[in-house]
């Protein structure tokens, strides 16, 4: 009988971590329309970015994952790669001041929007956090990443490119100068 209910358990708990959020939408599919609060910038729609591919990090100030990746998003959309896509974050926070508070005392320079009413945690699956999405031009999702990851090491921008099918980064190298120069 215990190992009956055991396996009952376990099927409950494994079919559980397939459930999607009320409304998902799954990879492969298009985004649907959606108006963002800005937090530190106006409103947008998420319309607005259809276009160029972009890369939604859904994340809360109480998370240390997200927090902890970060950094990593700022980089990646002000390096060179990040010309192809815009990058965005999407708030879950229950409180605007507290999401607020984590941008400014980060300093962030990506535009960030708020969760209404769970209309793009369930969207997007954001069942877990940091999700990180990759979406197309057309607004099509090409993946769902969970978990925290450096964006902008080589693995992460080698997969972004070809998931979004982006350019390979060309490498500029500095030039020679005839005289080598010496700081002391």
């Amino acid at each position: 009988m215990k190992k009956w209910l055991l396996l009952v358990v376990l099927g409950v708990v494994v079919l559980a971590s397939f459930a999607k959020t009320p409304g998902e939408v799954e990879v492969g599919a298009v985004l649907r329309p959606a108006l963002m609060r800005g937090l530190n910038g106006p409103d947008r729609k998420l319309s607005d970015f259809l276009g160029k591919p972009l890369i939604i990090n859904v994340w809360a100030s109480w998370c240390p994952p997200c927090i902890a990746e970060m950094g990593s998003l700022e980089r990646l959309a002000w390096s060179v790669d990040g010309q192809y896509f815009n990058v965005i974050g999407i708030s879950t926070d229950d409180y605007p001041e507290r999401a607020v508070a984590f941008l400014q005392k980060s300093q962030a320079t990506l535009n960030h929007y708020i969760d209404r009413q769970l209309e793009l945690e369930n969207m997007l699956g954001a069942d877990r956090l940091p999700l990180t999405l990759l979406i197309d031009a057309q607004g099509r999702v090409l993946s769902k990443t969970v978990g925290a990851r450096e964006w902008d090491s080589a693995a992460s921008r080698a997969l972004i490119r070809q998931t979004m099918r982006l350019p390979s980064a060309k490498v500029v190298l500095p030039r020679k100068s005839a005289t080598p120069s010496v700081s002391r």
